[in-house]
């Protein structure tokens, strides 16, 4: 039954958004700003209510007269604002059921979204006390029927036992104080409504508190004609005595009244009691996701960043919530703003508009980052709202454990993180070297994440290096290093069957070494084989490593190619360029996936026999610098490679 609500509530929402977007434009369709637009209407009321109680007289017979003395002594301002205030404060519980009805119905409340939904009931709840204490205040007839009945509504509560409703029995009864608390409680529970949306919003990454500013415009004109057109005024001085004939009556705020009179206190207690039971519970009834709860990787470009993704988060959720400039506007599938290209993955996109996101479009790889759910490990890129390199990126500082040298040009560097708890990173991913002057130098980490906060780094020697220099001259163990990240996309990609070809070039082992580790760790049963290219037998740095890995596991081979060897290499073993030796080996590409990390004339050389050779954009990743890893290898913009590391 829930299921068919559900259903039925989203085609409700998408036929009349499809109306307001035709005419409202889909930038500015109030539908999709429900939330925001709440946020509004409530500092409209706060706003007019500040006016309205520095004329207020907290008293008996001062209330009436100064609400009546507002409305039409200066009704161009106070009557005005007080009208305003009405019909802010309706509109404020119109929006914030849509909101609630529009997560409701596209599910959008469940799993680690509970918290958000639980403190959303808790403020609808918060307005609506507010909004009944308002309406106490004027001391009209409405108040009088307001007052009355919520007393005799209480009265029915073991802890209270009858004893409000004899304070109105005559007008003697009420006092003075009765004010002082009914004014206390109407500037108390705004604070509290403040205080909880706070926590709520605080929850939603990138949060809107703003409606674009021809919706605030058209608002506030829709406001002010209202007031004008039918200005909220006072009815007849309260008169214990007797009782009113007839009110005008507010369905906003006041709905569960008139259950109160023909049902009684206790079934509607009942009622209230049991709906507010079941919105509480409702993110944990059936029907439930059948789905195993996971959390998966997002690979971004241009940012070069990966950020994880938790079950029912969208992408769009999951790139804000990492600060990353992410552009969107509607987050409900109406815009388009957010489309980006899915490189490698597969995503499950709930309900859309479909103007905006055309089937070529999604045969092409498009997307809608606010709609679309990850099923496994994802690519994505997209049209940042500024430079991703203006982001900030955590720094860290670690100590040198260890230098070591691994041949005569390739140092090793332990680091050891100075932060508690463990540093977490992907198999493959850099991190960023900054000098003092805050230049940086970039290096793959060779460990893989199991090893916590032990961070290995191969430096090679570059002829008149800034840093590497300092490497191989000067550092010591007990040095501190400050650095940025984990960066990068280059990562093992483990939701695929095909057997893997690792293609290193020099101390682009580094990151290869990472990934193998990893596989090996996570028991990854996919065949993999390690080519590594160097020029001479000394630049095997770690031949002996990758000898052990093909001994012990039996998924793992490993195939050294050298491209100049000499006679004192006395060399039996693979020659030539390295990408050869796959070609080789290999005839037809188009069932492995290749990790190439090496030079960029490797690559290059690599590129368009690797096309020829069965290849798919898709199952070829390389350690990206500049560029996204999945461009098509025949194409002009095709990537190039980092090693290990760079000290230009």
């Amino acid at each position: 039954m829930l299921k068919i609500l559900q259903v039925l509530g989203q085609k409700s929402f998408l036929g009349i958004e499809k109306i307001f977007n035709a005419i409202f434009g889909d930038r500015l369709n109030p539908l999709y700003y429900l939330g925001s637009i709440s946020y509004f209407l409530l500092w409209v009321v706060i706003g007019t209510g500040l006016y309205l109680y520095a004329f207020f007289e907290t008293g008996v017979i001062g209330a009436f007269d100064s609400v009546q003395s507002l409305t039409h002594k200066q009704w161009m301002v106070g009557g005005v604002l007080r009208s305003m205030h009405r019909y802010a404060s309706d509109g404020l519980v119109l929006t914030m059921l849509l909101h609630m009805v529009r997560h409701f119905v596209f599910d959008h409340y469940r799993g680690f979204r509970w918290f958000s939904w639980i403190t959303g009931v808790v403020l609808l709840w918060l307005t609506f006390a507010t909004g009944i204490n308002g309406y106490m205040l004027p001391w009209d007839r409405l108040s009088q029927f307001v007052v009355t009945a919520t007393t005799e509504w209480l009265d029915v509560l073991p802890v209270i036992g009858g004893s409000m409703t004899r304070n109105f029995i005559s007008n003697a009864n009420v006092s003075d104080r009765l004010f002082s608390l009914l004014a206390f409680m109407h500037i108390g529970l705004p604070l509290t409504m403040m205080a909880v949306l706070w926590v709520h919003t605080q929850r939603v990454p990138g949060a809107k508190t703003t409606p674009p500013r021809p919706l605030v415009m058209g608002l506030v004109a829709t406001l002010i004609v209202m007031s004008l057109v039918k200005p909220a005024v006072s009815l007849e001085r309260v008169d214990m005595a007797s009782l009113p004939s007839t009110i005008s009556f507010d369905w906003f705020y006041l709905i569960l009244y008139p259950l109160i009179a023909s049902w009684g206190p206790q079934q509607t207690w009942a009622l209230l009691i049991g709906f507010s039971a079941l919105l509480v519970l409702l993110p944990w009834l059936p029907p439930r996701s059948q789905r195993t709860q996971h959390v998966w990787s997002m690979a971004v470009h241009p940012d070069e960043r990966i950020v994880t993704t938790r079950s029912g988060e969208s992408l769009l959720d999951a790139g804000l919530r990492e600060g990353l400039p992410m552009p969107f506007e509607c987050r409900n599938g109406g815009c388009g703003v957010c489309k980006a290209t899915l490189l490698h993955g597969e995503v499950q996109l709930s309900p859309y508009q479909a103007s905006v996101l055309t089937d070529a479009e999604r045969a092409a790889g498009k997307t809608l980052l606010c709609c679309a759910e990850p099923m496994g490990n994802v690519e994505i890129s997209y049209v940042p709202l500024f430079n991703p390199k203006a982001l900030p990126i955590q720094q860290y500082a670690a100590k040198v454990t260890s230098i070591e040298a691994l041949s005569y040009d390739v140092m090793k560097v332990c680091l050891r993180m100075d932060t508690t708890g463990t540093f977490r990173f992907h198999a493959g991913q850099y991190i960023n070297i900054v000098l003092d002057d805050g230049e940086r130098r970039s290096f793959s980490f060779a460990t893989a994440p199991h090893a916590g906060n032990e961070i290995e780094l191969q430096i090679r020697l570059v002829p008149g290096g800034r840093f590497t220099t300092y490497v191989f001259n000067r550092m010591k163990v007990g040095d501190t290093l400050r650095f940025e990240g984990p960066l990068g996309t280059f990562t093992l990609r483990e939701d695929s069957d095909k057997p893997i070809i690792f293609v290193a070039g020099s101390t682009g082992f580094a990151p290869v070494k990472s990934m193998v580790e990893h596989a090996f760790h996570t028991g990854l049963g996919r065949q993999m084989i390690l080519y590594w290219g160097v020029r001479n037998r000394r630049d095997l740095y770690l031949n002996g490593l990758a000898e052990q890995w093909a001994q012990e596991h039996p998924n793992f081979r490993y195939v050294p190619v050298l491209s100049a060897a000499d006679a004192d290499d006395a060399w039996t073993g693979r020659t030539g360029l390295v990408h050869e030796a796959i070609l080789a080996d290999f005839p037809d590409l188009s069932r492995h996936q290749v990790y190439a990390c090496g030079s960029v004339q490797m690559v290059q050389a690599a590129q368009p026999a690797f096309v020829k050779q069965g290849i798919s954009s898709d199952d070829c990743f390389s350690d990206a610098f500049h560029l996204a890893p999945q461009k098509p290898l025949d194409s002009p913009h095709a990537d190039m490679v980092k090693l290990g590391g760079s000290d230009a």
